[in-house]
């Protein structure tokens, strides 16, 4: 299920809600919609959408991605299984009445997608797509400003070449497995009180979920039809990326039965010795000389691309901020780039000639209005 309402619209609770608000709304929605209390024509896919809600909004990282991106965003980065994995509905479903000893696991998972999506998240990965990798990559800021491409090196588990992923020894058969009797799965079925019954999907633990066992196991992947091997690939970071962005590389993630996993490469921009991004912007300090500041000046500047001049008009105070137009970071979203800050600092000087101290003197001894001058007649 993906549903395109806003997450917070959907627990009533505003965007700066707090997790135990949140959890609260959640709790009062669920007792009201759940499907075996709620017999009316839409309850169900009601307490799907609150509990789509409630999974991303209660887990720190994925409620920042959306807050962030919204749904376009998000839904590209997180899968449905993504989504619900690490959620803890467990201990709520237990103040409802639920009971899950014994079952081991994650039981309220095992209950949400064998009632809704057809099995559990378990049982769907063991017998489809591998779990997704994750790759941690460091980059500069002028590398986050121009964009480049890292070559990376990861493991992860590949086909077996000696079994060619059957997991059995070259020659020897392949029966179905006696246990699951060939379907990869162990079904249970629990009474959950007032709340009715449900039915848990786990992986079948003699086949690991394959359905089939090898009469002689491969000697190099001892049956599982996979192995680890180490891999580089050339990763295109585009211009304009801020730390805590993703990059998905499809298939490179674990092996699966039916398909690979993903690798997601999160990109760390590292700190700048001169320049301080904000958003789009740059910002950095410059020194200037006292004449400098007093009289004027053109003077040059580091910019993410090299240097450019900037111009200081007579009598600039110290900490005025200049701002130099399209010398920022490229926008990831829309065309263009930030603006450069420049902040300048009026260095006062110090070891002066007598010649300078007599300068300075004549300078301070110009008849001035002072600041009080008419504030006390």
């Amino acid at each position: 299920m993906t549903t395109k309402r806003d997450y917070y619209e959907i627990l009533g609770v505003p965007r700066n809600a707090t997790k135990e608000q949140i959890k609260d709304a959640y709790r009062t929605l669920a007792l009201k919609f759940h499907p075996d209390r709620n017999k009316e024509p839409g309850a169900e896919e009601k307490f799907k959408e609150i509990s789509e809600a409630y999974a991303v909004l209660s887990d720190d990282e994925k409620r920042a991605v959306y807050d962030q991106y919204g749904h376009a965003g998000f839904d590209a980065r997180y899968s449905q299984e993504d989504i619900f994995r690490s959620a803890n509905f467990e201990d709520l479903f237990r103040e409802f009445g639920f009971s899950f000893g014994g079952m081991g696991g994650s039981p309220f998972e095992d209950l949400f997608f064998s009632s809704f999506f057809g099995g559990s998240p378990r049982s769907r990965r063991a017998s489809g797509r591998g779990a997704d990798l994750r790759y941690d990559l460091y980059i500069t800021l002028e590398e986050a400003a121009s964009g480049t491409e890292k070559e990376i090196s990861f493991k992860h588990n590949s086909r077996c070449n000696r079994c060619s992923g059957s997991g059995a020894e070259p020659g020897s058969r392949i029966s179905a497995c006696q246990k699951c009797g060939g379907s990869g799965q162990i079904r249970q079925s629990r009474r959950l009180g007032a709340f009715g019954s449900f039915s848990s999907i786990s992986t079948c633990p003699a086949c690991a979920g394959n359905g089939e066992k090898p009469e002689k196991p491969c000697r190099d992947c001892r049956g599982s039809g996979s192995v680890i091997t180490s891999e580089k690939v050339s990763v295109e970071v585009p211009p304009g990326v801020d730390s805590g962005s993703q990059l998905r590389l499809a298939g490179l993630g674990e092996r699966g039965p039916a398909a690979n996993g993903d690798l997601y490469v999160f990109v760390h921009v590292k700190e700048h010795p001169v320049f301080r991004r904000e958003g789009d912007d740059i910002h950095l300090d410059v020194p200037i000389s006292f004449s400098q500041a007093a009289l004027g000046a053109e003077i040059e500047v580091p910019t993410l691309t090299g240097k450019a001049k900037l111009k200081i008009p007579a009598g600039t105070q110290t900490h005025t901020i200049f701002r130099m137009r399209g010398e920022g970071m490229p926008r990831l979203r829309g065309r263009g780039k930030g603006d450069q800050l420049v902040r300048v600092i009026v260095r006062t000087p110090t070891n002066l000639s007598e010649k300078q101290k007599r300068a300075l003197s004549e300078l301070g001894d110009t008849p001035k209005k002072g600041f009080f001058d008419g504030m006390f007649r």
